[in-house]
């Protein structure tokens, strides 16, 4: 009774983070409701006593991800205004296809598709390690998947640094080859002046 509480509880949550994410105005409050979004998931996931994504998902996303996301955010001079421009422009279909997604979960839910006996959480022993349970899973059966999954990534990180990189058109770095070559007569010119006379 008391996980099923705390698991409605925290689903509403995320629900209520998760609708604020993308309908407040400041995006840095925006990044701070992901963070609850992703605290929430965190919470349902020990519900499940899966213990290392919790973990994994606060550490990672929270600690890491989404910092870096509130830098650039703070960062960039982004104008709030003209992002919101076509947001009323897109209203009604974005309301139109979250009804439907509601009236499809609803029609599925009350039409007994998932009627039998109430699913209760495995209980395991306290020896029991789901990192362990994890690992073995992600290093056997879903090798592959896993392997091409990081290779993916790495692409993508290696493409988005190539397509942002781009060397500045006024740039003025130093030349190493050039400063040691340099010679004095280059650099001092001696200018020979009369002496003043104090008066």
């Amino acid at each position: 009774m008391i996980e099923q509480t705390l698991f409605y509880i925290a689903a509403a949550v995320l629900v209520f983070a998760a609708s604020a994410v993308i309908t407040v105005r400041n995006p840095v409050v925006a990044a701070l409701t992901l963070v609850l979004c992703f605290f929430c998931n965190a919470a349902i996931w020990l519900l499940l006593e899966a213990e290392f994504l919790a973990i994994v998902l606060v550490l990672v996303y929270v600690g890491a991800v989404m910092v870096l996301f509130l830098f650039v955010v703070m960062m960039l001079d982004i104008n709030i205004a003209e992002l919101r421009k076509g947001f009323s422009g897109f209203l009604p279909i974005g309301v139109t296809v979250a009804l439907i997604m509601v009236i499809s979960m609803v029609l599925v839910l009350a039409s007994g598709y998932f009627a039998g006996p109430e699913y209760v959480p495995l209980k395991h022993a306290a020896e029991y390690s789901n990192t362990r349970e994890l690992g073995l899973l992600l290093y056997s059966e879903y090798l592959y998947p896993f392997e091409i999954a990081g290779a993916i990534l790495l692409v993508a990180i290696v493409a988005a640094i190539a397509l942002t990189h781009r060397r500045a058109k006024n740039n003025k770095s130093p030349a190493p080859g050039t400063q040691v070559a340099v010679k004095r007569e280059d650099r001092i010119r001696l200018v020979k002046m009369k002496t003043e006379q104090q008066s």
